[in-house]
């Protein structure tokens, strides 16, 4: 069997890679998303439950499904799905975020399977999971739909994709670009490029054509006044976040 092409884009890589150590800093170069998180995991726990007819209020609710996280950094997403019983791995195209989320785990006392990894290669392995995160990384793939497709094969059949990302217009520029890298410093300037936003209909398109169904979609609003983060029906126009089924 041929082996999947990656779409890792190394300058993507090196950039997360700069910043690995800092991944459990609450004030360094992660701080949008340690503020970001607890409305990330409202959804991704909503949906999870939702999918799998779990009751969130039981102890371990999650117990017997298995969750990939992709992109997973330092482990933000994997340690709350593993303290709710999920079996999760966490797999990473940096490799420096490896060892830090390793570490963070086991000082934690959680039992994650970490790897320096990437979809395709998953894909080529043959794994499957009942729920793949894909937060925060289509936009630095190089083609979105070859990693879409392949996370789709990635999925068993009934799975679920949660895959959220930045819009492109305008304010996104001037919030995600401007105001994070430039004004409120958060992020190093470059960490994101702009033309490789994705719009809420274009990611929704690009979704159906790997082969889900697109189900839901929301948006992650951030107040500045409370600097806190909430989840919105109807204001996608800069973070946003999706589901979508294997049919």
């Amino acid at each position: 069997m041929q082996a999947s092409q990656s779409t890792v884009d190394p300058a993507e890589i090196a950039k997360f890679q700069a910043m690995a150590d800092e991944w459990w800093d609450p004030n360094g170069k992660f701080k949008p998303l340690h503020m970001l998180n607890p409305c990330r995991l409202d959804y991704i726990t909503r949906q999870i439950a939702a999918e799998f007819d779990r009751d969130l209020a039981n102890d371990l609710p999650f117990s017997g499904l298995q969750i990939l996280d992709i992109g997973c950094g330092g482990g933000l997403l994997c340690e709350p799905m593993a303290r709710l019983g999920a079996t999760v791995i966490g797999v990473d195209a940096a490799g420096r975020n490896i060892p830090v989320a390793a570490a963070h785990a086991a000082q934690s006392g959680l039992d994650i399977s970490y790897r320096h990894a990437t979809a395709e290669a998953l894909v080529d392995e043959g794994a499957e999971f009942d729920v793949v995160l894909n937060m925060e990384v289509v936009e630095h793939v190089e083609g979105p739909l070859e990693y879409l497709t392949a996370c789709q094969r990635l999925l068993k059949t009934g799975g679920l994709m949660i895959c959220s990302t930045i819009n492109r217009n305008a304010k996104s520029y001037a919030m995600a670009i401007i105001g994070a890298e430039y004004v409120m410093r958060w992020l190093p300037k470059g960490t994101h490029e702009w033309g490789k936003f994705i719009t809420p209909d274009e990611l929704f398109d690009l979704i159906a054509n790997a082969g889900l169904e697109p189900v839901d979609r929301k948006g992650f609003v951030f107040n500045p006044i409370t600097w806190q983060w909430r989840l919105s029906d109807r204001d996608l126009s800069v973070n946003y976040v999706t589901a979508s089924l294997k049919a």
